[in-house]
């Protein structure tokens, strides 16, 4: 704790705390979205170094209380090409994440989050099948904005909420992948040096919070309309990365 209070004041912990428990509760509801809520305020508040592999820890928590079902229900022969593609090309990511300015980083994660956003409240969706070759190249993407951002998800999320499977099996696919892009993006920056303490403590203080979102979020699903909370969420989103975006 006072290695992070040396760090940062304790407001921007706080901020993080509150942050780490919304990206919960959106986990929790949607099955997804957890990176897009955290990573554009944390990375304004700590700086994208220690936000991505920040965030993607969290998100492999998020994954685990409930991975086991999700992985009988997942639809496999769709996932195993965006996966592999996404073990290849995380790497490139973390290699730009370590290159690149960070001012540049933290206002390409509120860029993705905001285009994701605007796709999302129109309603535009792939309408192709779904194909090896497609889910290929989806995934070589999702693996490099993974490794620079944090955020890989959109492109897949995108993909596989436009397809013929139904909601559940949908669900099911989009937990095991995230899950599997997390650990990808977090083995490959540890093994790269690019996992600090910093995140690591952060990461432990948020994760009660975090956890306790995911569960109040996983019950609120079950009380309220879905179309409606992720209307919510998108606008959510949107207020979010634009704010850092301009600041």
């Amino acid at each position: 704790m006072d290695t992070l209070l040396a760090a940062w004041p304790w407001t921007t912990l706080a901020a993080a705390l509150a942050i780490g428990a919304l990206g919960g509760v959106v986990r929790g509801v949607t099955g997804f979205g957890a990176a897009m809520v955290m990573g554009p305020p944390l990375a304004l508040l700590v700086g994208p170094a220690v936000t991505v592999p920040l965030v993607l820890l969290l998100e492999g928590f998020a994954a685990s209380p409930m991975l086991r079902q999700a992985a009988r229900r997942a639809h496999w022969p769709v996932l195993g090409p965006i996966v592999a593609a996404a073990a290849l090309f995380v790497p490139v990511g973390t290699l730009l994440l370590s290159t690149l300015d960070p001012e540049v980083t933290r206002r390409a994660i509120a860029a993705i989050v905001l285009g994701f956003s605007l796709v999302l409240l129109t309603g535009l969706r792939w309408r192709g099948r779904y194909h090896p070759a497609a889910g290929f190249g989806l995934g070589a993407l999702s693996g490099t904005m993974c490794g620079a951002t944090g955020i890989g998800g959109p492109p897949v999320i995108l993909y596989l909420l436009s397809g013929p499977d139904d909601a559940v099996t949908t669900r099911a696919t989009l937990m095991v992948y995230i899950a599997a892009l997390s650990v990808l993006g977090f083995g490959t920056m540890a093994l790269r040096g690019l996992v600090g303490m910093p995140s690591l403590m952060l990461g432990l203080m948020m994760t009660p919070l975090f956890l306790a979102g995911l569960f109040a979020g996983a019950r609120l699903f079950h009380g309220m309309s879905e179309q409606r909370f992720r209307r919510v969420t998108i606008l959510m989103l949107l207020a979010v990365s634009s704010y850092v975006l301009l600041a």
